[in-house]
């Protein structure tokens, strides 16, 4: 049974969300169309470009991303404590970026509202936009609505381009945020679109290992949640190693590949035995099918909390990770 967004969304919860958004029937994202020979590569940039646009405007950071032919993956981090420290005219300015003021706040903005009601009902109209600026619904819509108007205008029709609102996934702890983050960065090595994280072209993967190598951030892309092991950067960071989540990532990878000769280390990562992650739980939850179902993501117990807290009798298809974070 469809569930209200705001049930399924709970920044009191997590912070952390894994957001996915598929087209329409055959419709095109990206990619090449086959039957015509049409390619719609040039709408990845689209969505690069507009997740960087947002990430500027809402308090919302993207941890992972990765754009396939016809559907993309997110994994966002909700900034509640940033939102809160906005200023009135903070607020202002970031929503004016993507919507028109009222009258009302155009005059606040003039110095012409003089009297307590006018400056009162300003005040409630910036509290509602502070609010959406930190919602992760207003953050998929921004982005949908307006990579649906480009496609429509481009292929010149009307109508739906994406399947419906976007399925979000709630992602409970440390280990639940690594298995997801994983999984979104592997989907092109997944899908044999590329043959190693490096070489997977518009993946959140590659762009953190250009940056690296680059030591700078990219003007042109969204700027992704750095990771950080020190406690004293909780929150501003994903608690992991970088060079730990590299390793992870290409150890994975290779595992993975049935078509590849590669095989599983006779170690396991640094960050497996930190978390007390099953190794072949972690594989089988790497496979396409591994995370399309389940409504949360996370060690046993949170599971079994977040369920008590929607008043749910469990978390559908919770079990299959029952014996990923043992």
């Amino acid at each position: 049974m469809t569930r209200a967004r705001q049930e399924q969304i709970s920044p009191s919860d997590t912070p952390y969300y894994h957001c996915i958004a598929r087209c329409v029937r055959r419709a095109f994202l990206c990619g090449e169309d086959q039957f015509s020979g049409q390619s719609f590569e040039h709408r990845r940039q689209w969505i690069i470009e507009r997740l960087n646009a947002l990430d500027q405007m809402f308090a919302i950071d993207v941890c992972a991303y990765a754009i396939m032919s016809n559907h993309y993956h997110l994994v966002l981090y909700i900034s509640q404590d940033e939102a809160a420290q906005w200023s009135i005219n903070d607020v202002i300015e970031r929503w004016l970026l993507l919507f028109k003021a009222p009258m009302l706040v155009q005059r606040y903005q003039k110095g012409l509202c003089s009297s307590t009601a006018e400056l009162e009902k300003v005040y409630e109209i910036v509290e509602k936009w502070r609010e959406r600026l930190a919602d992760i619904s207003w953050f998929m819509r921004c982005l949908n609505e307006y990579i649906a108007r480009k496609a429509n205008e481009e292929d010149r029709c009307t109508g739906r381009f994406w399947e419906g609102r976007f399925k979000s996934q709630a992602l409970l702890d440390e280990q639940g945020l690594l298995t997801c983050m994983a999984y979104v960065d592997l989907n092109p090595v997944r899908a044999a679109m590329a043959d190693c994280p490096e070489n997977s072209e518009f993946t959140s993967i590659q762009q953190r290992i250009k940056e690296y190598a680059e030591q700078k951030n990219s003007a042109d892309s969204p700027c992704l949640k750095p990771f950080s092991a020190k406690q004293k950067d909780s929150g501003n960071s994903i608690a992991f190693d970088y060079a730990d989540y590299l390793e992870l990532i290409d150890w994975t990878g290779r595992c993975c590949r049935e078509d590849k000769r590669g095989y599983i280390p006779g170690h396991l990562p640094p960050i497996l035995q930190r978390l007390n992650i099953d190794q072949n739980a972690w594989l089988k939850a790497m496979r396409p099918e591994g995370l399309q179902t389940s409504r949360a993501i996370g060690h046993i117990k949170r599971l079994k909390q977040f369920a008590q807290d929607k008043g749910l009798a469990w978390i559908s298809s919770g079990n299959q990770f029952k014996a990923l974070f043992v």
